[in-house]
């Protein structure tokens, strides 16, 4: 079936199912092509909750689908690959978190978007890399548990110097992002280009970043100049060149997360189709993990 004929088909079934199609920034064109929402963990999170649709599906990773499914228990939600998972989520388990905090018992958690549900539902606040300073700073408690990305705990305890960010587990990291390296920025800028950075970089890239930022917020920085260097997952590239089409940008191709790129058209159509690829959180972690992301949509 040509892509043509897949995207004609998701269309009818996306209509004839009634069903909101909630993409992340780094899926595949074809699938931005069909989507109804594209954007960062947190704009989907945003819409996941608006939504009035009786069927969600979450072009993404599992732990996307999750959220949706918790701020949305009434709704069917779907996933069109099941094994599309995140492995900086797979760092962190709830027995981490709750030995952690044997040791620092006055301790407020948050738990990065990027973890289980299971996570979540053991920790005070979830957030993202774009609101995670300001929902830290939103804890009247100095010590702040955080995981499970190392870099964007350092991230946020270089914006929060009053806190003392402990973070969770040791090594925690996205791959994507530790493909950059200072060098590499160095030697970009010396052409004129401007460089964006994600925050769940390493430190010494954020260092040479001329702007340290979200996917989403990513969008709004492209627009005020010509040439970027932009350090996040490559998928990346094809939405700015779609939303900035005046300006120039470049990044390292092999900055690529595999999970991310495993939903295809065919896939969509099929779990459109057969409303197949159900993601459920379990009755016994639902009220924890909804009461921490509520927690975070909450913040101002």
């Amino acid at each position: 079936m040509t892509k043509r004929n897949l995207i004609a088909d998701v269309l009818r079934l996306k209509t004839e199912r009634k069903a909101l199609i909630l993409a992340h920034n780094y899926q595949l064109p074809e699938i931005h092509a069909v989507a109804d929402v594209i954007g960062d963990s947190l704009e989907l999170a945003l819409a996941a909750r608006k939504a009035t649709e009786p069927v969600l599906v979450i072009c993404g990773v599992r732990f996307m689908a999750e959220t949706a499914h918790i701020l949305n228990p009434d709704r069917t939600v779907l996933i069109p690959n099941l094994d599309a998972g995140c492995p900086l989520a797979d760092f962190l388990t709830p027995d981490i978190i709750l030995e952690t905090k044997k040791h620092y018992p006055e301790a407020a958690v948050v738990v990065y978007i990027n973890s289980t549900a299971a996570c979540k539902a053991v920790a005070d606040s979830v957030c993202t890399s774009g609101n995670a300073v300001r929902i830290v700073s939103s804890f009247p408690n100095r010590q702040v548990i955080f995981g499970p990305d190392t870099n964007l705990a350092s991230y946020v305890q270089s914006a929060l110097p009053e806190k003392e960010i402990i973070p969770i587990p040791e090594g925690g990291h996205c791959y994507v992002h530790m493909e950059f390296s200072p060098e590499d920025i160095v030697e970009v800028k010396t052409t004129g280009a401007s460089v964006i950075a994600h925050p769940e970089c390493p430190e010494e890239v954020r260092r040479h970043a001329d702007y340290i930022a979200s996917t989403g917020k990513m969008v709004e920085i492209a627009k005020t100049g010509d040439s970027w260097y932009i350090c996040t997952e490559s998928g990346m590239l094809e939405r700015l060149y779609e939303l900035c089409p005046d300006q120039s940008f470049i990044g390292n191709e092999d900055a690529i997360c595999a999970d991310m790129k495993k939903i295809t058209l065919q896939e969509l159509m099929t779990c459109l189709r057969d409303l197949s690829g159900t993601v459920q959180v379990p009755p016994e972690i639902m009220a924890g993990a909804r009461k921490s992301l509520e927690y975070m949509l909450s913040v101002p």
